[in-house]
């Protein structure tokens, strides 16, 4: 679902935004591979042969003319927890309000990370949080109740209106997330992956971290593909600060946008493969197309931990 199909812009319930993205969500899985997989009836798993019979929804085959067998609550639910990165680069670009058709970076996750909850708690998955900058922000564990997901969206709320001046570590926070998510869970991660390049390897040993309690880990690579990837800015002598460092560069776009577009080019593929190395999911996502990869995702991980 686009932004724009949203009725308001103006952000006034994140609650009710994650809904309304999920429902658009939902009705197009009918469409899609995921055919056949429902989110309403998070109770059913589809009938295995060889299964007992004794659990099947004889009603849900009238239905759907598939067998299902109803499933216990233990069996159902699933541990989740998403990571935010709070730091400078993730309140790029810059905007007076953040609106539905009008995001930077973390406004993005925000909204991305309520949906999530959304489909979760349709799911009976339990679900905790953790932001961070150049402090562990904030912290809450793997719950499934209401009270809980109430709290956390306040807290996706507070990142709406937030600013930030600061740098961050992201592979010192990842850690210390790691050393906290003790029984196996599935991580989501929303980061832009901006750090000083000699930084990568050990990000990426964060990352393995993650992993190490069987954990299953997706990294929601989050950028603004119209001007940190494509690098669509007007020719004329432009002044390009790092919001982190505070450096500063006076260039025309147009001049080196082509070597720019080369290396980015060459820094995403260099994610996508050690992601794969590491068996993390890697999922680029451009704040301007969307939630349906993040969903998709969630949906795709799902099926392989049932």
């Amino acid at each position: 679902m686009n932004l724009s199909e949203v009725k308001s812009s103006e952000i006034k319930n994140l609650d009710l935004l994650a809904k309304q993205v999920v429902e658009g969500f939902v009705t197009g899985i009918h469409k899609s591979p995921f055919h056949g997989f429902s989110v309403e009836f998070s109770e059913h798993k589809l009938y295995n042969k060889g299964e007992s019979t004794r659990h099947i929804d004889w009603k849900l085959f009238a239905k759907t003319e598939k067998l299902y067998t109803k499933k216990y609550e233990e069996e159902t639910n699933l541990r989740c927890h998403i990571i935010i990165d709070n730091s400078a680069s993730m309140h790029y670009p810059i905007v007076k309000k953040q609106t539905v058709d009008s995001l930077n970076k973390i406004g993005f996750s925000a909204i991305a990370a309520a949906s999530l909850m959304e489909i979760l708690k349709r799911q009976r998955d339990a679900v905790g949080l953790s932001i961070y900058a150049d402090t562990y922000e904030y912290y809450a564990p793997e719950k499934g109740s209401e009270r809980h997901r109430k709290m956390l969206l306040h807290q996706l709320e507070q990142l709406l209106v937030s600013k930030s001046s600061t740098s961050t570590e992201t592979y010192k926070y990842l850690h210390e997330i790691a050393e906290k998510i003790h029984r196996r869970s599935l991580i989501f991660v929303f980061t832009d992956m901006f750090q000083p390049y000699k930084d990568n390897e050990i990000l990426f040993e964060a990352l393995k971290h993650l992993k190490y309690n069987k954990h299953e880990v997706i990294l929601f690579h989050t950028y603004d593909g119209e001007t940190e990837y494509n690098f669509n800015f007007d020719n004329v002598p432009k002044k390009f600060m790092d919001v982190e460092t505070g450096e500063e560069i006076n260039v025309y776009a147009e001049n080196v946008r082509e070597k720019y577009k080369e290396l980015v080019d060459t820094y995403f593929n260099e994610l996508k493969n050690k992601c794969l190395q590491y068996k993390i999911d890697y999922v680029p996502v451009d704040i301007h197309t969307g939630y349906n990869a993040i969903l998709t995702a969630y949906l795709i991980s799902r099926k392989k931990n049932n």
